[in-house]
């Protein structure tokens, strides 16, 4: 047994070392920030020998604790980081490399949080590189794909989609020399802006495309070694099943898709990564996610500002409305109403995202009442408006369509 732990050590010490950091997958958020501090302090000592690669490696890893957390601290303690790699660079080479990883950063605060000026900063910034390695020019160009897609889906207009999926496809084709982390990521950003593309345009092969990624996604991301990875690809998949089928009005296609998402919240537990599991719970928007589950995705997303929190709040509205309103409970409908109101008239302190989740709330509850006591709802089309420009404006495409389908709702009462 001690020969086994001491063989394991070495493999687990090999795979800290190596470039593909794919091995952090089998590692859970709250030990991914031991690892990050370990190397920034690693990395602030006289003695380190190679202070930009300890720096690099910290900043990625706070990075990915960022991505799997929403914490505001780990994304600043990633810029901290990175901004220090910057301070340690040898050669032009290893400058480039700093400024995209800063880039990926500002990639993942848009993810996160939304607002558009940090995907046009993160273009500008990796627009304005010169660089000379094939590796870090793949890198760059891996980073501008992926920054358009983010573009081209907030425009929502099909030539932009068009254009960023052939930049997606020329960096997956000169990823091959950089870590399988990367490709990945090129897949998963390809299939998101496929499937939506093929929905909107019902175009069967942009649709087929986003399948081959994923499919290949699911098949190479072993869920012993790469659990998140194929976490992710099962739950795009569902997502895309399910908006097939709801145009189709297909029933079995549905239960195929509500299969995918269990498949996916399979393959790890909420503390391993948290954000994750939050995604997963809420990306089957036309099923019944039980109040206590969208009670414990909204404990996860408490971080001001995060996109998963508004989303886990304006569900857990619209459930606790659909809940009051099965009960006939007119009064329960009136507190709720109270307590919302009272967020939104502290609107100096609100977050927009959490205030746009509150007047989509708002108006869950609104049309309930109006549906139990035969009266027409006030005011609904105004929050509703509203909270889809804010929506839009900070890049929650999710919240927008949230809004938009309740609009069509109140038309009919």
């Amino acid at each position: 047994m001690f020969e086994f732990g001491r063989d394991l050590r070495k493999l687990f010490e090999k795979a800290r070392e190596s470039d593909d950091l794919g091995w952090l997958e089998l590692i859970g958020a709250d030990l991914v920030a031991v690892e990050a501090q370990s190397l920034a302090v690693d990395g602030g000592r006289v003695s380190c020998a190679r202070p930009f690669d300890t720096w690099m490696r910290a900043s990625a890893l706070w990075r990915e604790h960022a991505r799997r957390t929403g914490r505001r601290t780990s994304l600043d303690r990633a810029a901290a980081a990175a901004s220090d790699a910057a301070r340690h660079t040898a050669t032009p080479d290893q400058t480039a490399a700093a400024a995209i990883e800063a880039g990926e950063i500002l990639l993942l605060r848009f993810d996160l949080f939304g607002g558009r000026e940090k995907l046009n900063a993160a273009v500008a910034n990796v627009q304005a590189l010169t660089i000379d390695r094939p590796t870090t020019r793949s890198a760059a160009a891996a980073l501008h794909a992926r920054l358009t897609a983010r573009r081209a889906r907030l425009s929502g207009e099909p030539s932009a989609m068009l254009d960023a999926a052939a930049l997606l496809d020329a960096a997956l084709h000169g990823a091959k020399g950089l870590p399988p982390t990367t490709g990945d990521d090129l897949r998963l950003d390809r299939a998101a802006l496929g499937l939506e593309a093929g929905v909107a345009r019902r175009d069967g092969r942009l649709l087929d495309q986003a399948g081959r990624d994923l499919r290949v996604l699911v098949e190479s991301a072993s869920p012993d070694y790469r659990p998140l990875t194929r976490a992710r690809a099962l739950a795009l998949a569902g997502a895309g099943l399910m908006a097939l089928a709801r145009l189709a009005r297909d029933e079995a296609a549905t239960a195929q898709g509500q299969t995918l998402f269990a498949a996916a919240a399979d393959q790890f537990t909420p503390d391993h990564s948290p954000l994750d599991w939050v995604a997963v719970q809420l990306a089957p928007a036309g099923s019944d996610t039980p109040l206590a589950r969208l009670n414990e995705a909204e404990a996860l997303t408490r971080e001001p500002g995060l996109i998963l929190g508004a989303l886990a709040r304006e569900r857990r509205l619209a459930a606790e409305a659909a809940l009051a309103e099965a009960m006939g409970d007119v009064e329960a409908l009136t507190g709720l109403e109270a307590i919302v109101r009272r967020g939104l008239a502290d609107a100096a302190n609100a977050q927009p995202l959490e205030w746009a989740a509150d007047q989509i709330g708002m108006a869950h509850l609104a049309l309930a009442k109006a549906r139990l006591t035969a009266t027409r709802p006030r005011a609904v089309g105004m929050m509703l408006a509203e909270a889809m420009e804010t929506a839009r404006e900070w890049g929650a495409p999710a919240l927008v369509q949230r809004a938009a389908l309740l609009r069509l709702e109140a038309a009919k009462i």
